[in-house]
C-alpha cells in the first residue's frame, strides 16, 4: 500500500504548500504585519478558507467548541481508529506565514495526496485555536480541551479588554457547555505535528527534516517589583525605592545564571514600569520569565533560585516583590515507536534523520498526556521564527511531504497499531 506519488516529488505542491502559508497570513488582527489570536475575526476567515479546502478533499468539517477547527477523512471500514494531525491557528503578533499554520497545511495536503483513497484508519486535521498563550496568557487552550483539561480557571481569564475566554467562545457562537465533547475519544491512536524547527540547528547539520524525541519543560512566571514613586529631578539617589532598578539588577542575575548552563534558555521577554512617566520614579515594575530546561529538576531549582534572588535585591533596595507562575509544563518525550518510524520515513526521503529535542513547546506535548504523539522538524533558514522574515524552503517542504507519505504507508501495515491502540 503505497500512496507516495511521483507528483510529491516535484516542487508543484510544495509551492501551494507555501502560497497557502501565505495567503493565510494576511488574515489578521494588524493592517500591516499578522497577528491572529484566540478566535479573533481573522480566525474564522482562516477556518472558512482551510475548511473550503478539507471538504474538497473528502474530509467532514466543524469546529469544536474551544474553537479547533476539526476535518475527519474517514477510513476505509466504520468503527476504525482515528490518526490526528494538525498544529496551532494563532499567531503571536508581528509574526511569520509559518509557525503553526505550516503544519495545518501540510496535513490537508496529505490528505489531497490520498486522492479519495481510504486508509484502514481515518485522518484528522486539527487547526488549534490557541497555543502561543498572546491574548489570555495561557497557552495550549485549544490542545488542552481535547485533553479534558481546558478547566473553569482558564475559562475566567481575561483579555487587556476584559474579556474572558469562556465570553470569547460564546462571541464565536460556540457554546462552553460543549466542551467535554471536544475530548478526544478511544479511537484516537496517535497523534503527528509538522512544524518548522524556529532554531538553527537543521540547518548547521545541512539537513531539510528532524525527528524530534522530546519537548523541554517550560515555566512561564510573573514578577511585580514595588518600590515608591516620586519625582525624578527632587530625589537624592540614596533615598530613592527605584523598582525598575531593581527589576533591571534581577534581569542581570537572570542572564548570567542562564549563561552557565548550556542546555537551560531564560528571558524577560516583557517590562512594564508604572506609573511609566519620564520624570518619574518607577514605583512598580512588572516583569515576565520563560524559563527552560529538558530537565524538570533542574528547571524547579533554577526557578527557586532566581526567586531567592529577586528577594535579595528587593531586600537590600528596600522594595517588595511577589512572583506567580503562570504556566509549569513539564518536559515531554515523544512516543518511541512514532519517532522510529518517522526517522524511517525520512530516510525513504533520500535524506539523514536527525534526533532532537525541542526547545519550544507545541500542542503536541499537551496531546501526548492521552495519546502516542510526535513531531517532524523543517529546516528554518536562519533559525528565524516569530517575525516576518520567517521562511521554509521549497525542496524541505516537498521532502516533509513524501515523508508524510511514507508515514502513512507505515503506520498502515505496521503491527504495531493494535498496541497503539491499547494505550489510548
Amino acid at each position: 500500500m503505497n500512496f507516495v506519488r511521483e507528483a510529491l516529488r516535484t516542487t508543484d505542491t510544495a509551492r501551494q504548500v507555501v502560497a497557502r502559508c501565505q495567503k493565510l497570513a494576511r488574515f489578521s488582527e494588524d493592517a500591516t504585519s499578522t497577528r491572529r489570536t484566540f478566535l479573533s475575526a481573522p480566525m474564522r476567515d482562516c477556518h472558512e478558507e482551510i475548511a473550503r479546502w478539507m471538504k474538497a478533499a473528502g474530509a467532514e468539517v466543524r469546529v469544536d467548541a474551544a474553537g479547533n477547527l476539526r476535518g475527519l477523512y474517514p477510513a476505509a471500514q466504520s468503527n476504525a481508529p482515528r490518526l490526528l494531525l494538525g498544529s496551532h491557528l494563532d499567531t503571536v503578533p508581528n509574526a511569520g506565514a509559518y509557525d503553526g499554520v505550516l503544519g495545518v497545511v501540510l496535513a490537508v495536503t496529505l490528505l489531497e495526496a490520498l486522492d479519495g483513497k481510504r486508509l484502514p484508519f481515518g485522518m484528522e486535521v486539527v487547526g488549534f485555536s490557541e497555543e502561543e498563550g498572546v491574548r489570555f496568557g495561557t497557552p495550549f487552550i485549544g490542545s488542552r480541551a481535547l485533553v479534558g483539561r481546558l478547566d473553569q480557571e482558564i475559562l475566567n481569564r481575561r483579555d487587556a479588554n476584559g474579556i474572558s475566554v469562556r465570553a470569547a467562545i460564546e462571541d464565536y457562537g460556540l457554546n462552553p457547555a460543549e466542551i467535554p465533547a471536544a475530548a478526544l475519544k478511544d479511537d484516537s491512536f496517535a497523534y503527528l505535528e509538522f512544524h518548522i524547527e524556529q532554531g538553527p540547528v537543521l540547518e548547521a547539520l545541512g539537513r531539510p527534516l528532524g525527528a524530534v524525541e522530546a519537548i523541554t519543560g517550560q515555566t512561564r512566571m510573573e514578577l511585580r517589583f514595588s518600590g515608591r514613586a516620586n519625582h525624578a529631578g527632587t530625589t537624592p539617589m540614596h533615598l530613592r525605592h527605584d523598582a525598575i532598578a531593581g527589576a533591571a539588577e534581577w534581569i542581570s542575575a537572570v542572564e548570567r545564571l542562564a549563561k552557565g548552563d548550556t542546555d537551560l534558555v531564560a528571558t524577560v521577554g516583557r517590562v512594564e514600569a508604572k506609573p511609566g512617566a519620564i520624570n518619574v520614579i518607577a514605583g512598580e515594575a512588572l516583569l515576565s520569565l520563560d524559563l527552560r530546561h529538558k530537565s524538570d529538576e533542574l528547571r524547579a531549582r533554577t526557578q527557586g533560585v532566581l526567586v531567592q534572588k529577586a528577594e535579595e535585591i528587593a531586600q537590600r533596595r528596600a522594595l517588595s516583590v511577589q512572583s506567580r507562575v503562570l504556566l509549569d509544563q513539564r518536559a515531554v518525550a515523544m512516543d518511541a515507536f512514532l519517532v522510529g518510524q518517522i526517522e524511517e520515513s525520512i530516510r525513504k526521503t533520500g535524506c539523514q534523520p536527525h534526533r532532537m529535542v525541542s526547545g519550544a513547546g507545541h500542542d503536541a506535548m499537551i496531546i501526548a498526556e492521552k495519546i502516542p504523539a510526535a513531531m517532524i522538524f523543517l529546516r528554518t533558514p536562519g533559525g528565524i521564527s516569530h517575525d516576518p522574515a520567517e521562511s521554509v524552503e521549497i525542496e524541505d517542504v516537498a521532502k516533509a511531504l513524501e515523508c508524510g507519505l511514507h508515514l502513512l504507508d507505515q503506520i498502515a501495515s505496521s503491527s504495531e497499531l493494535p498496541k497503539r491502540m491499547c494505550r489510548a
